[in-house]
């Protein structure tokens, strides 16, 4: 049995994603390849092959693959899923759009958001909002899955599989690449982020957000997040936010200002190893995932532990 990773990369390296992604591939308990499709991406290639627990590289180097678009992608991984009992990609906003693609192409039903492996056809999913888990067991030849990296440690280093070149394929027609607007910041990643501070509708205003969060966020030298509230109400930009219709985080620390706790929002960070939370209502919900609480106002608590920090 072989299990084929779709790496996500920026062509020089693998992104932390595609690590958590192997470590459920190795519990399938078959041989890990990695498919690494690019332009210039020899570096991504050797990244990937570095990876423990990966035993072979495909790359496939094309100008189709430079931005990565879904339908130049899909075609390429529809190109070598034969030799393939599942096809893994991350759950990030790539590999949802990838794997739909391939799953209908292949005629299976694709099995998301996988938390556990239970059995090679036997997993662990979340349901409504995280409040309940599903087992799924799936009965299609080939399997399609996608990972909910926060679920698996990353893979470590010091992998030395070999690196295969596989014949690009032409890429369909349909759509083309035009331009894109990528929003710079000296902060890291929310996704990626140890440490996150987030911050609810109590906040008020976008400019009370950075007023009162931005001096804690580069004491701790975190990531900013928002809830959906604060997102819709203008006070945060919509990749910051943490949610089940945001991004699913799970950093070392999570530090929520304001923060009511709806389940939505929960489900996209209750996961996080320590989670602290500073709201003035004690029935707020978000105090019953918290490992640390604090019933206080957050205009006056945050800046004092800025000071203290």
């Amino acid at each position: 049995m072989s299990i084929l990773v779709v790496a996500e990369h920026d062509h020089a390296s693998v992104k932390g994603a595609t690590l958590n992604t192997v470590t459920a591939a190795a519990r399938l308990g078959g041989d890990v390849h990695v498919l690494v499709a690019g332009q210039g991406a020899s570096g991504a290639a050797q990244a990937a092959a570095s990876i423990a627990g990966v035993s072979k590289v495909l790359h496939a180097e094309s100008p189709a693959f430079e931005h990565h678009g879904a339908e130049a992608v899909a075609a390429q991984v529809l190109a070598v899923a034969s030799g393939y009992s599942h096809i893994l990609f991350a759950a990030t906003a790539s590999g949802k759009n990838i794997a739909p693609r391939v799953a209908a192409k292949l005629d299976v039903a694709q099995v998301s958001e996988i938390t556990a492996v239970v059995a090679p056809d036997t997993f662990e999913r979340p349901i409504y909002a995280g409040n309940a888990i599903a087992t799924v067991q799936s009965v299609d030849a080939q399997k399609v899955i996608s990972v909910r990296t926060t679920a698996f440690d990353p893979a470590g280093s010091g992998g030395t599989a070999s690196i295969e070149s596989v014949a690009p394929v032409a890429a369909p027609e349909g759509s083309r690449y035009v331009g894109s607007e990528i929003a710079k910041s000296d902060r890291p990643e929310l996704t990626a982020a140890k440490i996150i501070v987030s911050g609810g509708r109590a906040l008020g205003s976008s400019d009370k957000f950075s007023e009162v969060l931005v001096p804690l966020a580069d004491k701790l030298g975190a990531a900013l997040g928002a809830s959906r509230a604060a997102v819709d109400a203008g006070y945060a930009p919509n990749d910051w936010q943490v949610g089940q219709t945001g991004k699913i985080v799970a950093p070392q620390l999570y530090v929520a200002c304001g923060i009511s706790g709806a389940i939505q929002h929960l489900a996209g960070m209750k996961d996080s190893k320590v989670i602290v939370a500073i709201n003035k209502d004690p029935e707020a919900p978000i105090f019953s995932v918290a490992d640390y609480g604090l019933e206080a106002d957050l205009f006056e608590a945050v800046p004092e532990l800025v000071k203290q920090l």
